[in-house]
């Protein structure tokens, strides 16, 4: 059996990664996995500077970590002999700040992603106005609403919590993780289960309560009966940056089988076959190749250029899926300067506060040991679904911009050290208002279609666990399906 990938970001390494395991396992399977880029690892790309040990500092162009309750990362890293280098978030000093003005207000103890579940420290929280907060306490008494199709995530907590926590949670919130805009995101794609709570409990805060009344009640029984599993910090990542990853993976590949600098420009049925057609002037020798199964892992957008004369229903429905811009700026300082930064791991910039920014993130905070001694990192984050239009502004007003903002913000006038920029256009799937549908309708055209399968942040998950499962679930398949066809 042979398999073409088309992509070679994470998901597409680990289709490879899963397929060089089978066929080392003596199953008569071949792959060659196409990347248009000269790089593999996708939007996965770290930097070290300054040295070995103690005096390096991990610079993440791109995610800088994975969660950790999604285990698809963590085991290929420890399949690949990594598990000594995983590095656990400190969540001990996790603290997390909302821009208000030019305050700086931290979010109240209790508060469950953007559920409040505790009655004080919401009340006492500068973060809300005090019609906000009564709206938050009667929330209580929403009587269970009956499912009836999607609904944006604004729309959602506005029902719930008003528009004040629409502007200074949900949307700062979502914009940090998905570089969207909560008016258009999906509640069922991205809150699946707050709106599985409200369908049961009515309130949102009161499914929570119960939610965490039952997980106290397991831990106690754990306790009883001596199985209390350590804490999982909240995220994880690697000693050297995440790079590590995709090298480990790279490393377990057949070099001769991973073609960069080789875009594919369509694929095709020949009978029960698929056909790939080199782009023109590029991947000498490719000009038309034969494969039983396609792997598609590029950004669906791509993937409906590529399916667009196999199944033109398909590639529209891929095509419709839309997609943010980020920029991330890492800003490398000398510590000593930075006594009076706030604790916690950084802050989220709500839309409504009119700043390029859309989060900052304390990085020598957030993963001890991955900063050299004495030196402080900062890493901005700008574009996202409203203010994409900021890639195209050179790296010098870039530093301008976030140097003057963080001035304002944090009061930091010294000069960084070191400052790397790095553009990801289009790169980030949103998951809008009837994304579920979406899928459904593209899972029904897939089942037409023999030996394809679609895997990346488009469909099931953005994360990179999830785009990991995804890989490798799809290189499964088409090999259980070769089988069971032979038998």
């Amino acid at each position: 059996m042979r398999i073409a990938i088309i992509g070679g970001g994470i998901a597409g390494l680990a289709a490879a990664y899963e397929l060089e395991k089978t066929r080392q396992s003596g199953v008569p399977v071949e792959y060659e996995l196409y990347e248009a880029g000269p790089r593999l690892g996708g939007v996965i790309a770290s930097m070290v500077v300054n040295g070995p040990g103690a005096e390096q500092t991990v610079l993440e162009l791109g995610p800088d970590s994975f969660l950790t309750e999604k285990p698809a990362a963590i085991e290929l890293c420890r399949e690949l002999g990594l598990g000594d280098d995983l590095v656990r978030s400190n969540d001990a000093e996790r603290k997390t700040f909302i821009l208000v003005g030019k305050r700086l207000v931290a979010l109240p103890d209790g508060l469950m992603f953007l559920v409040p579940t505790k009655l004080l420290p919401t009340a006492l929280t500068g973060l809300f106005s005090w019609p906000t907060k009564i709206r938050m306490g009667l929330e209580l008494l929403h009587p269970p609403r009956p499912h009836v199709g999607d609904e944006s995530v604004a729309a959602l907590v506005k029902r719930h919590y008003g528009q004040e926590a629409v502007d200074r949670l949900a949307d700062p919130l979502l914009s940090g993780i998905y570089g969207g805009d909560s008016a258009q995101l999906s509640a069922q794609a991205v809150l699946p289960r707050m709106v599985e709570l409200e369908t049961k409990y009515g309130s949102l805060t009161k499914g929570m309560l119960a939610g965490m009344r039952a997980a106290a009640q397991a831990k106690a029984a754990a306790s009883s009966s001596g199985k209390v599993a350590e804490p999982r910090p909240l995220f994880t990542t690697l000693r050297n940056g995440l790079q590590q990853l995709v090298d480990a993976v790279v490393g377990r590949l057949d070099a001769s089988r991973l073609h960069l600098q080789s875009p594919i420009g369509g694929l095709s049925r020949v009978g029960a076959q698929w056909a790939l057609v080199g782009a023109e002037g590029v991947a000498e020798g490719l000009a038309e190749d034969l494969f039983d199964a396609v792997i598609v892992a590029t950004p669906a957008w791509s993937a409906a250029n590529l399916l667009g004369g196999v199944d033109s229903a398909l590639a529209e429905e891929l095509g419709g899926i839309p997609y943010s811009s980020s920029i991330t700026v890492n800003l490398m300082y000398d510590g000593a300067e930075f006594d009076a930064l706030p604790p916690g791991f950084g802050f989220l910039v709500p839309v409504v506060e009119g700043r390029a920014m859309l989060a900052c993130t304390f990085l020598h905070r957030k993963f001890p040991g991955r900063t050299a001694v004495g030196k402080t990192v900062l890493r901005a984050f700008l574009g996202g679904a409203r203010n994409a239009g900021l890639l195209a502004e050179s790296d010098e007003v870039l530093t301008r911009i976030v140097r003057k903002e963080l001035f304002e913000i944090l009061q930091i006038s010294v000069a960084p050290e070191r400052v790397e920029i790095t553009r990801w256009p289009r790169a980030m799937a949103q998951y809008a208002v009837g994304h579920k549908d979406r899928q459904i309708r593209i899972q029904n055209r897939l089942s037409e279609l023999p030996g394809l399968r679609l895997a990346g942040n488009a469909y099931d998950g953005i994360g990179i666990s999830d785009c990991i499962r995804l890989g490798r679930g799809a290189a499964r398949e088409l090999v259980a399906e070769n089988t069971s066809t032979r038998a």
